[in-house]
């Protein structure tokens, strides 16, 4: 069993792969230099065929999709190299000629489904609006082909979502519509970029195995890009390992994962969680005799939506308690009102019922002065990174903001602060001087850690906070959540799909469907021996092979 080393594409794809990509190189144009963000890359993708990128935050992966889409930020150019769809060059190509490539031929699942939805544009229209554009259907026909995609996406009450904005739909959710808008003119090549990241575990196999069915009705191909080497594993025929812009490893998924020759490949391997993975989190004895910090009792919260008579029930009836120094963690299907719980305890939304308190005092009587330390306190690391930073400020402006903000000392200390934290994520303080939009999707994600950290809180919620890493920093930031949580007794409340990750690091854990717990208790307990069907499911749906990555 031998696995490919060097950046050999395949040579026995039947009449000439869909996609052959050769000795290209990208760079892009910086106020440092130069820099080349892929080098000498070289890879085939036959017709029918899934080929997973795997590789660490900022290793090229994301650049080489963009490159074979033409999609390039303004300041990056393909400086050598060729592309081929099924033998079209595609990088001499102008940008009248892309557009009836792109969505028509290639279609692309984006990393983030905040930024790339119109978020005053109806879900249904900008669905309607692909199909149009690219004259696959229109008017009711569309409509009716819009509904339907939403459906095979995995969105329930399809016909009523349609009309509803983006806003008004979980991150999971948006996801998904992301990838009704990408199958809607039946592509050749579906380049999927971390296209489940945000999706809990029963919902991102439903979205793969609708992406496989594509795949073998159409003889589409797939570019799964990822940095779940359990998913690679699990969906791809090949898998391709990139690392600091070049191709370290490739070959069937079987055999790299089995056996990697390359060492980048083996410590991927080894950094990915899996359910044995011994525990990282501290011991939380007699945890009863501990400070309760946040409290939430009888909690419900509602919502009304467009086309609906009857309100939703985001939250019903919840109960919860945070103590200082324990992780609570929160897991559940997208939609199950994990997100939402995160918003109450950060009193960015108000209870419609029961109460929430933090040390005794109920959030919703906080005013002015009161309010602002409880938000020194208690600090959120969000979902969508890129959404949370604001684009105007550098890296460095972004993580001191929380400090000037809380005129917390002087402009030299804080630009020593700045490089602690930077270091304690694992950035490179050289980082500080580039903007959110030159930075990967996890390096976004790690600014947005610091920047909760800068205050030292005494609670951090965490709402799918390493769900877009690569498993080497999210080791990393896990081992740093625990190393905080030994030294400064910090408390987190822990929302992810990612039950393997949450088995780490959580005390206790809350297992939520429809927005009430179905059942809680302890990790090993509630996933080693689950009760609820529910439950059941979700285990059951973890990808197959984490247990063989061990």
């Amino acid at each position: 069993m031998t696995t490919t080393t060097a950046a050999t594409p395949a040579e026995d794809l039947r009449d000439g792969p869909l996609l052959a990509v050769r000795n290209l190189t990208v760079g892009f144009e910086t106020p440092h230099g130069p820099v080349e963000a892929v080098r000498d890359v070289s890879l085939d993708i036959a017709r029918g065929e899934t080929v997973a990128v795997v590789g660490e935050s900022g290793s090229g992966k994301s650049t080489l999709a963009a490159s074979i889409n033409r999609l390039l930020a303004s300041n990056g150019h393909i400086s050598a190299g060729s592309i081929r769809l099924d033998g079209a060059e595609l990088t001499g190509l102008g940008e009248k000629a892309m557009t009836t490539v792109r969505g028509n031929r290639i279609g692309m699942v984006p990393q983030d489904p905040m930024t790339n939805l119109n978020p005053v544009m109806k879900v249904g229209a900008q669905i309607v609006e692909a199909l149009e554009v690219h004259g696959r259907a229109s008017g009711r026909e569309a409509r009716d082909q819009a509904v339907a995609l939403l459906e095979k996406a995995g969105i329930t009450d399809a016909a009523s979502r349609f009309q509803q904005y983006p806003h008004e739909f979980s991150g999971g959710m948006r996801q998904r519509v992301l990838i009704a808008m990408a199958l809607a003119c039946r592509p050749e090549l579906l380049i999927a970029d971390e296209p489940t990241s945000a999706l809990d575990v029963t919902v991102q196999r439903m979205v793969l195995d609708q992406m496989q069915e594509l795949a073998d009705e159409l003889g589409a191909a797939v570019m799964l890009i990822t940095h779940d080497l359990a998913l690679a594993a699990e969906r791809a025929d090949r898998v391709v390992v990139m690392y600091r812009g070049e191709v370290v490893e490739q070959g069937p998924s079987g055999e790299v994962i089995a056996a990697p020759q390359h060492e980048y490949t083996r410590r991927l391997l080894a950094a990915a969680p899996s359910m044995a993975t011994p525990k990282i989190s501290t011991t939380v004895t007699d945890p009863t005799s501990r400070e309760v910090l946040l409290s939430l009792r009888g909690v419900e919260r509602r919502y009304r939506l467009r086309g609906r008579r009857e309100p939703i029930v985001a939250v019903g009836g919840l109960d919860l308690d945070v103590r200082k120094g324990q992780t609570v963690a929160i897991v559940g299907e997208s939609g199950s009102g994990k997100s939402t719980t995160a918003r109450l305890a950060l009193r960015l939304e108000d209870c419609d019922a029961g109460t929430a308190t933090f040390r005794g005092t109920e959030l919703s009587t906080l005013r002015r002065s009161s309010l602002k330390e409880f938000r020194r306190s208690v600090q959120p690391v969000f979902q969508n990174p890129y959404a949370s930073l604001d684009p105007r400020y550098t890296v460095a402006e972004v993580v001191a903001e929380p400090l000037r903000v809380h005129q917390i000392g002087d402009a030299r200390s804080r630009s020593a602060a700045v490089t602690r934290l930077l270091d304690q994520v694992a950035l490179p303080s050289a980082l500080g001087d580039r903007y959110p939009h030159e930075l990967s999707g996890g390096q976004r994600q790690r600014v947005a850690i610091a920047r909760a950290l800068a205050l030292e809180p005494e609670l951090v919620v965490m709402d799918e906070a390493v769900s877009a890493l690569d498993v080497l920093v999210q080791e990393q930031i896990l081992d740093l959540m625990v190393q905080l949580q030994r030294d400064l007794d910090l408390a987190y409340l822990f929302i992810s799909h990612d039950l393997a990750v949450v088995r780490l690091v959580a005390h206790e854990v809350y297992v939520m469907q429809h927005g009430r717990v179905v059942e809680q208790g302890d990790p090993e307990e509630i996933f080693g021996n689950p009760k609820e069907d529910y439950t059941q499911r979700l285990v059951a749906a973890i990808p197959g092979r984490r247990e063989a990555l061990r």
